[in-house]
């Protein structure tokens, strides 16, 4: 069986290294993307199972990502958001935009997100 694909997409790159290295522990393929722009452009050039989409970032948000996603009916990944910020309208906004799950990265353990990546990959 092929290992499943997950796209981290994030600016912190502690962070993003963090995620990177439990999730090849688990036995992921991991792409690292730090903005907007290039997560569209890894979503263009191969398939992912899973992705890790940070919010705030520069270059381009993750609801900037999210809407380009769904404007062009792209076979997108499950997507889980992360963020910073624990407003209800944007964890509201990004599950109707197509986000299975909202983190908040400061009220959650890394682990419990790897556990979930694992876990929607597992499904598929």
């Amino acid at each position: 069986m092929a290992a499943k694909r997950v796209l981290v997409v994030e600016d912190e790159k502690p962070l993003a290294h963090a995620l990177e290295l439990k999730l090849t522990h688990e036995g992921f393929v991991v792409t690292l993307a730090d903005n907007g722009q290039a997560a569209l452009d890894a979503l263009e050039k191969g398939d992912f199972d899973v992705m890790l989409l940070d919010m705030m970032m520069p270059v381009m948000d993750g609801f900037y990502v999210l809407e380009e996603i769904k404007k062009h009916s792209k076979a997108a990944p499950t997507i889980f958001a992360l963020s910073n910020l624990s407003l209800h309208d944007d964890k509201d906004r990004v599950i109707g935009m197509g986000a299975k799950k909202y983190f908040i990265k400061s009220e959650t353990p890394l682990a419990v997100i790897v556990e979930e990546a694992i876990e929607e990959a597992a499904v598929e």
